[in-house]
């Protein structure tokens, strides 16, 4: 198992650091969607049901600012016609809140769009792609938002569990700053308990 990991780390390395050749060191604007890495023969039913969010990356982010994020699940329902509702579970104000998106399929598989995408006032796009995931342990998902003509990312790194190996965290980052994110827009989300299991 634990040499399957590393191999699948270095695998996606080799595949980022080719690609990170090609990015520049500023953030924005995002790369264009075909640069970005995606699953290879995703399968929708084994990547739905729950997930951690561990660590999340972005222009939008700052350590500093953002250090005492907490931990969250993002939940995926498939649907009959291959989108997910997404249920997002946070704690806010010491209550467990939850809100539902629905992603549909797109060009690729394992690309999605968000849905009746009017609701969100000034969001022009907003795509996703799992970059990678073994379905049973972790995922990195990448996130473009076009909002009032500002493009902005974020990846995502999901676990089944609460926590993941350092090695996959290394190849979360890596990735990260292969979109020319650097250190200070690279966060791991405080571990909690509150809300996690409902």
């Amino acid at each position: 198992m634990a040499l399957g990991l590393l191999w699948l780390g270095l695998a996606l390395l080799g595949a980022l650091q080719t690609q990170a050749q090609d990015s520049t060191p500023n953030p924005t604007p995002a790369p264009p969607l075909l640069r970005v890495p995606l699953q290879s023969d995703f399968q929708n039913e084994k990547f739905q049901g729950k997930w951690y969010v561990l660590g999340l990356a972005g222009n939008e982010f700052n350590k500093e600012k953002h250090s005492q994020l907490k931990m969250y699940t993002a939940t995926y329902v498939l649907n009959e016609d291959n989108s997910y509702n997404v249920t997002s579970t946070v704690v806010w104000d010491q209550n467990c809140d939850h809100w539902t998106k629905i992603f549909i399929p797109n060009l690729h598989l394992g690309q999605f769009n968000l849905s009746n995408i009017e609701r969100y006032t000034g969001t022009q796009n907003y795509t996703t792609r799992v970059v990678t995931t073994n379905y049973n342990q972790f995922a990195i998902l990448y996130f473009k938002k076009v909002f009032n003509n500002q493009e902005y990312i974020k990846v995502t790194l999901y676990g089944r569990n609460k926590d993941l190996p350092s090695v996959l965290k290394e190849v979360f980052i890596s990735f990260a700053k292969s979109l020319g994110l650097t250190e200070d827009h690279i966060i791991f989300l405080t571990p909690i308990d509150e809300c996690m299991d409902k």
